[in-house]
């Protein structure tokens, strides 16, 4: 793209970090704006996204996937310290501890619950000691149906320790991820040429934006959510008609609101678990 254009952008950039209360070095906007510019060149050929204007691939693309980063980053930390300030250790508790209450007549139940703290513990049927990442370099990440890599490269560039795969089922999206890997410099990012449910793998957490509904994304990839593990589902509106259309082997823990700098439209993130009790179906799923 051309230099006036990519100056353009990146002050467009700059000011939805900002109002994102992001802090990023120099170096992860340079990264941010090359993944652009190679989404941009690619498209071309590959046509890895409908949208074509760089302007609008900044706000829907970039800074859509940037607006989950500062609640990604509070859950890994959960994740890593184990729930340390002292969480619910009952069944209904023992994969995730809540700060704050659902009341059970709230009909989507995203108002009424606090901030969540992540505590990893043991799942019935599966194993007596689930893994527990220590750090951000032991934390595994799965952005399933990756597409272009939003968000899962954007997660990347943020969080350049944390291990992530980006899984697709079209071949070329998964080799542009891998070029994008190269390119940036992200030796912790990795383009999967896969359907989720073949992956032998487990992954701390999974994510999806725009591959399929609720039900399906649980079904799909519950053979590769680590036990004590979280499922971030990144939609439009709140999806009450999916939630209520979950399998037993999912349940909505929290619905959090996002605001996109730019974007006058409805997102939210979808955050999951795997109930104890429905722990042992998860061996089932093909």
């Amino acid at each position: 793209m051309p230099n006036i254009l990519m100056r353009e952008l990146e002050r467009s950039l700059r000011r939805g970090v900002a109002a994102l209360g992001l802090t990023l070095t120099d170096l992860q906007v340079t990264q941010l704006l090359h993944y652009l510019d190679l989404i941009h060149k690619w498209n071309k050929v590959y046509n890895l996204t409908a949208v074509r204007d760089p302007a609008q691939m900044l706000t829907l693309h970039l800074l859509d996937s940037l607006a989950v980063i500062p609640p990604l980053k509070f859950t890994i930390e959960q994740l890593i310290s184990g729930c340390s300030d002292g969480g619910d250790s009952s069944s209904e508790g023992s994969l995730l501890c809540l700060r704050g209450q659902i009341a059970p007549d709230a009909p989507t139940g995203e108002q009424s619950l606090g901030a969540a703290t992540v505590a990893v513990g043991p799942v019935a049927g599966l194993q007596s000691e689930p893994h527990r990442p220590h750090s951000l370099a032991t934390l595994r990440f799965l952005d399933v149906g990756s597409g272009a890599g939003l968000p899962g490269v954007v997660i990347a560039i943020c969080c350049p320790e944390l291990r992530v795969d980006c899984v697709d089922t079209v071949g070329k999206k998964a080799a542009f991820i891998q070029q994008v890997a190269v390119s940036l410099k992200l030796p912790g990012l990795r383009g999967v040429h896969a359907r989720v449910e073949a992956l032998t793998g487990r992954y701390d957490l999974v994510s999806s934006r725009a591959f399929a509904s609720l039900a399906d994304f649980v079904s799909l990839s519950a053979r590769a959510l680590e036990p004590g593990g979280v499922w971030m589902a990144l939609k439009g509106k709140h999806p009450a008609a999916e939630i209520a259309a979950l399998p037993a082997l999912a349940e909505v823990f929290h619905v959090e609101q996002l605001k996109v700098p730019g974007l006058d439209a409805d997102r939210c993130i979808v955050w999951m678990r795997a109930p104890a009790e429905a722990a042992g179906g998860l061996v089932a799923v093909q």
